[in-house]
């Protein structure tokens, strides 16, 4: 639902490209990589979710940062709802040991000033918009469960490009 709420709200110019072991977020097409980003970690039990995405490389992140030591999470924690049978979340993202390219050239007056300001106003426009429920169908299909709630094998690697 992240992902394609970032290419909509940036009317198409950014999207993401997936692989079995990486997502790329790109300028219009590869190989503008913006961003790369190993396969997700997921930590999940009743209460609480958490998807993890270790930043790899791209234009946008400097050589210090490269490697997977920094990450962007999604923390999803359920909270008890007033009337039974209703429960709310409350809903963290957290951009981690990113080492930016625009802070280690340019200076970081300039990263605060521009992309750090935009990844504040896209995650807070994310987060508004999840109160409109309009969840995206998995690319990946990790968790693919039959209507039944049993799991299903994951789709084919042809299926998840």
């Amino acid at each position: 639902t992240y992902w394609r709420f970032l290419t909509r709200a940036t009317l198409g110019l950014i999207r993401v490209a997936y692989t079995d072991r990486e997502r790329f977020i790109v300028l219009l097409f590869r190989p503008l990589v913006l961003l790369s980003f190993q396969a997700p970690e997921y930590e999940m039990d009743a209460e609480r979710g958490i998807v993890r995405w270790r930043i790899e490389k791209g234009i946008l992140v400097s050589r210090a940062g490269r490697g997977g030591n920094g990450y962007l999470e999604i923390d999803v924690r359920r909270i008890p709802g007033e009337r039974e049978g209703r429960a709310g979340v409350h809903v963290e993202v957290e951009v981690a040991n990113f080492y930016p390219a625009i802070a280690s050239g340019i200076g970081r007056w300039a990263y605060a000033n521009t992309q750090s300001r935009i990844h504040v106003i896209v995650t807070h426009a994310f987060l508004r918009s999840l109160a409109r429920l309009d969840f995206a169908t998995s690319k990946v299909g990790r968790w693919v469960t039959s209507s039944d709630g049993s799991e299903m094998p994951s789709p084919s690697p042809a299926r998840r490009a």
